[in-house]
């Protein structure tokens, strides 16, 4: 079997590829970019896995004209930079001793022994420079089927990085079959390792759930998380109730994160999961607006069409009706609109005054539908 793609025979990959078989070495891309040119997938990131050193590697780079930056060499992974793409060429290991997030690690010669040691079978495929795969644990059935399975015994695995907890999920939500579940080994190994979630730092759970609810409909992967105990453990007071609802909703508006985890609520969430500032403030404008009963037109005014749209779809979903009638027209209306008047339209008016006159008008000219010219605010008057 091959895989193909414009990525894989661009000449700034096979630049890195060449730089490592030129001299002997093997060359293998390997994880998500295989995985993805299978299923037919783009392809961002590209990973390859070598019988070379990570001296080695930067030397060979370095000698081909390419930058090697050491990002992670203590694990053996030299990013190699080719007409300004990153590609990261990590050496072949196998793990000598294990103890959470770290590892001690030695280099091997064996992508078999490479493939032992990462997380799921999907993610151990392998493929030549010239697209051929190489499959040593039996990962192409899984992926055909869309089944997401540890990498040996799934406790074990979880042990090594228990963020592998919520990949399992992320991973299902992405490229897993729905219709069928998730692995019951696998279910059943997240459940017995709980406790371990709380070891994590928040930066780490924050970008897993981001991509977890970035998948095109990750209800089915995080009803099982609700289930287990998973998603009270990272965000508790959560509640999944209303997330199927606004997939539904959402079919033909762009998904995003935030609307989601809007609408699953938690206690302390944008500290739980260490949301920028500005994602922490759009959350909680969301979040404030969904008690409130202020229309479409009005909330793209004061909050923009973005923010409009998420406050709008989580209303409906979590009170499970229809969103209001010509709701997108209004949005795009308000968006838009700008109030006409400015203080120095009311002269002999200053400090609270002023601000309480301005906001009394601005009020008027709302519920007009934002109709009342600024003629017609001063006549008002």
């Amino acid at each position: 079997m091959k895989i193909t793609g414009a990525w894989l025979t661009r000449p700034e990959t096979r630049a890195v590829c060449a730089a490592l078989t030129g001299a002997g070495h093997r060359a293998l891309f390997v994880g998500g970019c295989v995985r993805n040119a299978l299923l037919g997938v783009a392809v961002a990131d590209i990973d390859i896995a070598t019988d070379a050193t990570p001296e080695t590697v930067t030397i060979l780079a370095e000698n081909a004209g390419l930058k090697a930056v050491p990002t992670g060499i203590d694990h053996g992974t030299i990013t190699v930079v080719s007409g300004g793409i990153a590609h990261e060429v990590t050496t072949f290991r196998r793990d000598v001793e294990t103890f959470g997030r770290h590892a001690t690690v030695a280099f091997t010669a064996d992508p078999a022994e490479d493939a032992a040691r990462r997380d799921f079978t999907m993610n151990a495929l392998y493929a030549t420079p010239e697209g051929e795969v190489l499959d040593p644990l039996g990962g192409l059935p899984d992926l055909r089927a869309r089944r997401l399975r540890f990498v040996g015994d799934p406790a074990s695995r979880i042990r090594e990085d228990y963020l592998r907890i919520l990949r399992f999920f992320r991973f299902h939500a992405w490229y897993g079959d729905p219709q069928e579940g998730l692995d019951p080994e696998g279910i059943a190994a997240c459940a017995e390792n709980l406790d371990g979630l709380a070891g994590l730092s928040r930066e780490r759970i924050g970008t897993e759930m981001r991509k977890l609810l970035s998948a095109p409909d990750p209800a089915p992967a995080i009803g099982p998380m609700t289930v287990i105990g998973v998603l009270n453990a990272i965000l508790p007071g959560a509640d999944p109730r209303a997330l199927p609802p606004l997939i539904h909703l959402e079919a033909d508006q762009p998904p995003h994160w935030r609307r989601r985890l809007a609408v699953l609520g938690g206690e302390d969430v944008a500290e739980r999961l260490r949301l920028s500032r500005r994602d922490s403030r759009d959350l909680a404008c969301v979040r404030d607006e969904l008690g409130t009963t202020r229309p479409a037109l009005e909330l793209a005014y004061r909050h923009g069409a973005d923010l409009a749209r998420d406050i709008i779809l989580c209303r409906a979903a979590l009170f499970e009706t229809p969103p209001p009638e010509g709701w997108q027209a209004e949005i795009a209306t308000g968006a838009v609109a700008t109030f006409p008047l400015r203080a120095a339209d009311l002269p002999g008016l200053e400090g609270l005054a002023l601000g309480a006159r301005l906001k009394a008008l601005e009020g008027r000219w709302i519920a007009s539908g934002f109709r009342l010219d600024r003629e017609s605010l001063l006549a008002a008057e």
